[in-house]
């Protein structure tokens, strides 16, 4: 049975401009487990999609239509109660900037203990304590009872991370939400960071949404692979199949602008020209005005169909 199952997924935002169709139309399902890498372009649609799993879309957005279904209870239907009793319990989430995700004037260990007692009413205070210490050493956090009364800003960049990761881990959630946990870190401490992440997945059997614009990181992690481009997803299956194997021209030339160790280049590929503004979406494919393969039949938008092992939205791919 599926941990999550999204279907039809519509998350629009409501502008003075128009309607701008943040996320539209996509489903995806992810096992207990696994871990989904939601890849593509800035502006694709990847944050809101794990924004919208969460129910943290704030207006002028709206959840338009759609099902998320978290063990087949669909998230869309739940007050606004019960929806902060699944957020860190059920469903965690670690935010692009672990620096707006801790609260400054709060110890590390004043919300680490909140957040358990927040969902485990039964947990004494000394018990959370002792919880607490025990995550941030799994995390690898040195001296973890003295960090307990540092404060955000007396951290690290890495520390903090490995904050907000021991955060959204303590009360052993079901699913994870990673929101490009690594931008803001260098590559030796990125490493490291997905590294612990997928440990502690497979420590807890979480299931994990990682959402990424760096293909490189979704070889290291994933096991399942959504190609997203202009709100919609191109492109979904097996990361063996979408990685070796990739048939939509735009999953093509994400893999095309990774660095290649045997090949010395003058300049690195990219794709030409920009994602276009989902206010003024083209006619047919999205992809159609940047791609090296359109045709006539792309002024109609491609429909994701079964091909080779895999979903695939390309009126080209046969």
């Amino acid at each position: 049975m599926e941990l999550l199952r999204v279907d039809g997924l519509q998350t629009h935002f409501f502008t003075r401009k128009g309607v701008v169709r943040a996320v539209d139309g996509i489903s995806f399902g992810l096992k207990r487990g696994e871990i989904l890498g939601l890849v593509g372009e800035s502006g694709a649609g990847k944050s809101i999609t794990g924004f919208s799993i969460i129910r943290l879309i704030d207006p002028p957005g709206r959840i338009v239509n759609g099902k998320i279904l978290l063990e087949g209870r669909n998230l869309l239907e739940l007050d606004a109660g019960a929806m902060d009793t699944i957020r860190g319990d059920h469903i965690s989430m670690i935010f692009q900037d672990p620096q707006t995700s801790l609260n400054p004037v709060l110890s590390i260990g004043r919300q680490l203990v909140e957040t358990i007692c927040y969902h485990r009413r039964e947990v004494s205070g000394k018990e959370a304590q002792a919880r607490s210490v025990e995550m941030l050493r799994q995390v690898g956090i040195s001296s973890p009872l003295k960090r307990l009364r540092s404060y955000p800003h007396q951290l690290s960049g890495g520390m903090k991370q490995r904050m907000v990761i021991a955060m959204a881990l303590i009360n052993n959630p079901k699913l994870l939400i990673a929101d490009e946990p690594t931008t803001a870190l260098d590559v030796t401490i990125q490493a490291q960071i997905l590294m612990l992440m997928k440990k502690l997945c497979e420590q807890y059997d979480s299931s994990l949404v990682l959402i990424t614009h760096d293909i490189s990181v979704v070889a290291q992690m994933c096991h399942r692979v959504a190609v997203m481009y202009a709100g919609r997803i191109v492109e979904y299956g097996k990361k063996s199949d979408i990685l070796y194997n990739p048939l939509h021209p735009y999953t093509r030339g994400l893999i095309a602008c990774l660095p290649k160790l045997n090949e010395t280049r003058d300049r690195l590929y990219q794709i030409p020209g920009v994602m276009p503004s989902l206010l003024d979406l083209p006619a047919g494919c999205y992809f159609r005005n940047r791609c090296p393969d359109t045709g006539d039949n792309c002024l109609e938008y491609p429909e994701l169909r079964w091909i080779n092992g895999r979903h695939v939205a390309c009126h080209r791919v046969k």
